[in-house]
Formats: structure tokens, C-alpha cells, sequence
């Protein structure tokens, strides 16, 4: 795939605490997509499709967008290969993934984003941006025919990254522990989005926004921490 043409924003959650759905990402919205103002929302994540879809357009009415769920096309293909832009919505990721390639809407996705057709992705819809959903904080509810996803980026994501609280009483694993130990059977960088951070990615280029950091893991390596406003070079 193309990385100079590739148009990307990967959203840690569609809300973040005491505000609305989207809200805090709207400028980043507005500012990724331009011009263009038809989006293609897939609601797949979660079961309540029509619910979904109608808060979705809804919301995206109020920025000045026409959206349309996936889930109402008679050929699902044929709206992804005719829509502007899509949006790919929070939930679970294995219910998501599964979905996914039931409808066959894989290759159809990696080949418009390779044409340079804006991706956005809230939650599980930024871990199905990655290699793989191995990252993903979700139960298998659900068994996809594959844990591969579509491969838009180099990187694994873990969106809703949380830190440890020190003064916790909890004796499982903090996140970090459980990315390490992803990285020890698993080369692929991985990059904890915290609630309130975006990655955007255009012209080959990968930069952390949003109001809250980031945290990249590599293999072997002291996890890394970043700060908005910072150019990533994991793409």
C-alpha cells in the first residue's frame, strides 16, 4: 500500500470524559476530511446497528455531513467502493473484525484507503486499522476467521490506553504488562492511544494528536512516551 497516499485518523474513543460523542474530536474531523461530505459509517462493533447509525448521523449532520451506515446497502462493497470517506465505529473488535470479512468488505477498504480515501476509526475501529487485533482490550466474543485486520499501518493499536494507579489494590496485569508481554512473542510496535489522543496520518507522515499522550512499546525496548503534538515514525 502506498503510504503517500494513504489518509488516516485513528481515534483511542468516540468520547472521553464530560463530553459528547465525537465531541472532542470534531476540529480533527473537520480538518481530516475537508471537502469531502459523504461518509459511509460501519456500525458492525456493536449489535444495535440502527442505534448506532442514527447517533452517528446525527452527529455527523452537525458538522456538515451526509452519513450513511454500511448496514442498510443492499451491496456493502459497492458503499464502501462509492462513499467519500468511512468511518469505522467503537465496540468489539472481534465482533467488528468478524463482520468484516463475513461481508467481504476487507480488500475493498485497504483498496480505497491505497487510493487515498479518508479512513476514520473510533475505538475497535482503530485496532482493525492495524496488522492484527492482538492488542485489543475486548473479550472473543466472537471468532473471526483471522486476529489479521486490515494493515492500514505498521503498528499494532491499544486504544483507551490506561496507566497503572499506584495506589491500586488490583494484583492482575496493568496494560503495560499485557503489551509487553505481546511483545514477547511478537515483533510489531504498538502504540497506546490514551482516551482523548488521535494518530493522523498523510503524506507518509504519522502525528500524535489530541488532548492526552501516548505510549509506544517495542521488543526489547523501555516503553516510550509521547506527547501530543509529536511526529510518530512507526508508519
Amino acid at each position: 500500500m502506498n503510504n503517500q497516499t494513504k489518509r488516516i485518523l485513528l481515534i483511542s474513543s468516540s468520547k472521553i470524559y464530560g463530553s459528547g460523542f465525537l465531541d472532542h474530536a470534531e476540529a480533527e474531523i473537520r480538518s481530516f476530511l475537508g471537502d469531502r461530505k459523504r461518509v459511509l459509517y460501519v456500525p458492525y462493533a456493536l449489535s444495535d446497528h440502527d442505534k448506532l447509525a442514527a447517533t452517528a448521523q446525527q452527529r455527523f449532520e452537525q458538522m456538515g455531513y451526509a452519513l450513511t451506515s454500511v448496514h442498510t446497502a443492499s451491496d456493502p462493497v459497492q458503499a464502501v467502493n462509492e462513499t467519500g470517506a468511512i468511518f469505522v465505529g467503537g465496540g468489539n473488535t472481534f465482533r467488528l473484525l468478524k463482520a468484516l470479512y463475513d461481508r467481504e468488505l476487507l480488500d475493498s477498504i485497504r483498496e480505497r484507503v491505497a487510493s487515498g480515501m479518508p479512513y476514520m476509526g473510533a475505538s475497535a475501529g482503530s485496532n482493525v486499522a492495524g496488522p492484527t487485533i492482538r492488542t485489543t482490550n475486548d473479550m472473543p466474543i466472537v471468532e473471526p476467521p483471522s486476529f489479521d485486520a486490515l494493515g492500514l499501518v505498521s503498528f499494532q493499536i491499544n486504544p483507551h490506553y490506561l496507566d497503572a494507579d499506584p495506589n491500586s489494590t488490583h494484583m492482575g496485569e496493568t496494560r503495560e504488562e499485557r503489551l509487553m508481554q505481546f511483545l514477547e512473542e511478537n515483533e510489531t510496535p504498538v502504540i497506546g492511544l490514551r482516551e482523548g489522543a488521535m494518530l493522523r496520518i498523510e503524506n507518509g507522515k504519522t502525528a500524535l494528536r489530541g488532548s492526552s499522550g501516548a505510549r509506544i512499546f517495542r521488543r526489547g525496548q523501555p516503553p516510550e512516551e509521547v506527547a501530543p503534538s509529536t511526529r510518530i515514525d512507526l508508519i
